[in-house]
């Protein structure tokens, strides 16, 4: 059977296509285009890259916020739903799902077989969130790779404390005028430190079970991984293409006919 999964989210949009369980073709494409579109392109790439035709796809799932939108899917699955499905794939041991993306923040906890047991979130506010990162990056005008090492390079964070984004970046803007200026790999660990305080808190709430692991866009940032790690005092497991982690889950879905 060849079917395929659909993550369609704020600024991306990831696709996956399996054919018989195994997966053949994988797609990521960054949009701005309305979330059909967007979902269609990145199809295409996957299609392209398994070499197989669209028309011979039998089963389509979507996923994602912009999942109701995809007119060509045979039906949509909440994110925490595929995000269990998809993890459980690559990494059976894993119990708690951290999802950082570019507009929200998602902790989602598994049992033994994956099976999704609860999940909660965030997308109020961009603190905990990618694009908070990609502000703070404009501001320092600096690289997020550059970022992210100079952040690992910090003794100890400096202050960033506010939970709103905007009032963080005030906060980043006073630390940067000071006389002296705070160093920057410090207020660069203060600003990941932030963002880690947020998610972690989640993750609190909700209750951390070992194994954990993180996907999404901003899986790759060592800095954030690194200050999580500190937060929830244990190791954080970085999956292999954590941003197509739910396409994924909604792929095996689809397969398995749910």
């Amino acid at each position: 059977m060849i079917c395929a999964g659909l993550d369609v989210g704020h600024l991306t949009a990831k696709a996956v296509v399996m054919r018989d369980g195994a997966i053949v073709g994988k797609g990521v494409i960054v949009s701005h285009d309305e979330a059909d579109a967007a979902a269609r392109n990145a199809l295409q790439a996957a299609t392209e890259d398994s070499g197989i035709a669209l028309d011979d796809i039998q089963a389509i799932i979507a996923t994602g916020v912009g999942r109701k939108f995809v007119s060509f899917a045979h039906n949509q699955k909440s994110t925490a739903l595929c995000l269990a499905k998809g993890v459980n794939i690559v990494y059976p041991d894993a119990r708690t799902i951290f999802d950082v993306g570019a507009e929200s923040s998602t902790v989602v906890r598994v049992n033994q077989r994956g099976i999704l047991e609860d999940t909660i979130g965030h997308d109020h506010c961009a603190s905990g969130t990618g694009m908070f990162l990609e502000t703070m990056a404009k501001l320092l005008q600096m690289p997020l790779v550059e970022m992210a090492q100079a952040s690992l390079n910090g003794a100890q964070r400096a202050e960033v404390s506010s939970m709103c984004a905007v009032f963080a970046e005030q906060e980043v803007i006073s630390h940067v005028h000071r006389v002296p200026p705070t160093p920057r790999d410090e207020l660069i660990k203060g600003i990941y430190g932030s963002m880690a305080v947020r998610i972690a808190g989640l993750a609190k709430r909700l209750g951390i079970k070992q194994e954990v692991v993180i996907v999404g866009g901003v899986a790759h940032n060592a800095g954030l991984v690194h200050e999580l790690e500190t937060e929830i005092k244990g190791k954080i497991v970085v999956l292999p293409d954590p941003q197509l982690v739910a396409a994924l889950g909604a792929a095996r879905i689809a397969q398995e006919g749910k």
